[in-house]
């Protein structure tokens, strides 16, 4: 056999090893279709695509809170109202100051007529102005000292009925009764739950 120099050696030429080929995977470790359209349902963006729609839907939601609750002050649906209305000592705050005759809840008419007097007496009679204004102060001095008298009274009986807690700093159960008990009794929010005075929370 004649030597040919551009021939190939065959035992030269690298072996080839057979190609390993991976097993298939089962559907154990892949979620089945059905699991990954359930996934892709449940997947939400981190960032909404469109955040002005975003917020205005999150502002209307807001609103509907809102109104529900104001619609449940009005009507007196406890259950309904804002978690700070259905604190129990606010609830008895409340039925306290509605049961008593506040001279404040007369406040705002009365300081309307004498400023209206006083405007009107002073083309006429100036010399009535001063007296009728004094008059006014008179009667803001005797709002401030009935709605102490009441807070004492109310306080004693709320530190007994629920203890420190529901008279505390944070609590703001005073500037809650004083609010009420200044307000006319139609427009007080929430509405009173008891038409008449004179039924006291037990």
């Amino acid at each position: 056999m004649t030597w040919n120099p551009f021939k190939k050696d065959k035992a030269s030429e690298p072996v080839k090893e057979p190609s390993k080929t991976r097993p298939s995977s089962t559907g154990k470790d892949r979620p089945t279709p059905k699991m990954k359209e359930a996934q892709a349902r449940n997947l939400r963006p981190l960032v909404p695509t469109d955040r002005k729609a975003s917020s205005k839907e999150a502002k209307a939601r807001l609103r509907k809170k809102e109104d529900e609750e104001y619609e449940a002050m009005r009507t007196g649906d406890i259950n309904r109202m804002p978690k700070a209305e259905r604190l129990p000592w606010r609830v008895y705050i409340r039925d306290y100051v509605d049961a008593r005759r506040n001279l404040g809840e007369f406040f705002i008419p009365v300081a309307v007529v004498i400023l209206i007097g006083s405007v009107l007496v002073t083309t006429v009679m100036p010399a009535l102005s001063l007296p009728m204004l004094v008059l006014m102060y008179v009667y803001l001095i005797a709002v401030v000292i009935d709605v102490a008298i009441m807070w004492r009274g109310l306080k004693k009986k709320l530190i007994a009925k629920y203890g420190e807690a529901s008279v505390a700093k944070g609590s703001r159960s005073g500037s809650y009764a004083w609010s009420r008990a200044i307000q006319v009794r139609r427009w007080r929010l929430p509405k009173p739950r008891s038409p008449k005075r004179g039924n006291w929370p037990k």
